[in-house]
C-alpha cells in the first residue's frame, strides 16, 4: 500500500491509522473477553503434573484461546488502572485482577 496521501484528498482518521499501519484495535471478541474479565475475574490458569508435582503452565503452555484471555486479562486490568487518578492509583495498583480493581474502584 502505497503510504502517501495526494494533496487536496480528505481522509478519514481511520484511513490516516491504516496508512500509518497503526494496529491497535482488538477484534470485538477480545473486547468482549476484557468486559467478561471484569464481570467475572480473569482466567484461572491450568495446572500441569511434572515428575508427581503440580504446577501451573507457563504462559508458553498455554493453548491459543487461553493465551488470548491472559492477554485480555492483563488488557482489562491496565484500561482500569489507566484511567485512574493518581491518588486512588497509589490505593489499587497492587489488586492484578480486573475484577478486584473494579470493585475497589
Amino acid at each position: 500500500m502505497d503510504s502517501t496521501i495526494p494533496l487536496g484528498q480528505i481522509n478519514t482518521l481511520a484511513e490516516y491509522m491504516i496508512l500509518s499501519d497503526a494496529n491497535n484495535r482488538s477484534p470485538i471478541e477480545h473486547g468482549r473477553m476484557i468486559l467478561e474479565s471484569v464481570e467475572n475475574g480473569p482466567l484461572i490458569w491450568p495446572t500441569v503434573e511434572e515428575n508427581g508435582v503440580t504446577r501451573t503452565k507457563k504462559y508458553v503452555e498455554l493453548s491459543a484461546a487461553e493465551k488470548i484471555q491472559a492477554d485480555c486479562d492483563m488488557k482489562a486490568t491496565n484500561i482500569i488502572l489507566q484511567g485512574l487518578p493518581t491518588d486512588i492509583y497509589s490505593l489499587v495498583n497492587h489488586h492484578r485482577a480486573a475484577k478486584d480493581l473494579w470493585e475497589r474502584v
